[in-house]
């Protein structure tokens, strides 16, 4: 059975973080449904959007976008037992201090923390691909990519004439 990717916002703004994950989650495979709730403002409709995740009988995880006190990833990692990773988006106006609300969490509360979205969908993959093999063949190619850039861009490097070379002063 194949996994999704429940993804929750905790407001409108959010959304551009939010499709970074899906593009990210598209391309290795993995279906996704995005809403939006607020552990603050709306803790009985996140409650509802969660019983429908749960009665899902697919494997899932689920990612949480809230930035300034993340009380939302608490909130949902509490309420379930499949894996769920906080992705909050980075606030400029808090100086990134906002963060510390979705690292420190209380006992029996543990959702994962990636600030980048791209990894926390990659993390996804990682996650579901451990029972889907098409999935970890997705995430493999997707590793082998990044891995091949990175020795694309040494060898052009390497090739230089300009540069000195290792040893060389």
């Amino acid at each position: 059975m194949t996994g999704f990717v429940a993804i929750l916002m905790g407001s409108q703004s959010d959304m551009d973080h939010a499709q970074k994950i899906v593009a990210v989650l598209d391309q290795l495979g993995i279906a996704s449904e995005v809403r939006i709730g607020s552990a603050h403002k709306t803790p009985a409709h996140v409650m509802t959007i969660l019983e429908g995740w749960k009665a899902d009988p697919r494997p899932k995880v689920l990612i949480t976008i809230a930035g300034r006190s993340n009380a939302l990833s608490g909130f949902v990692d509490a309420q379930v037992s499949c894996p769920v990773i906080a992705c909050p988006p980075y606030s400029s106006s808090f100086g990134g201090a906002d963060v510390y609300s979705s690292l420190r969490m209380p006992s029996a509360v543990a959702p994962a923390v990636v600030l980048e979205p791209a990894n926390a969908a990659l993390l996804c993959g990682k996650i579901l691909g451990l029972g889907d093999p098409g999935i970890k063949a997705q995430v493999e190619a997707m590793q082998q990519r990044a891995i091949d850039t990175v020795l694309a861009s040494d060898a052009a490097l390497a090739g230089d004439a300009k540069l000195d070379q290792p040893g060389e002063k």
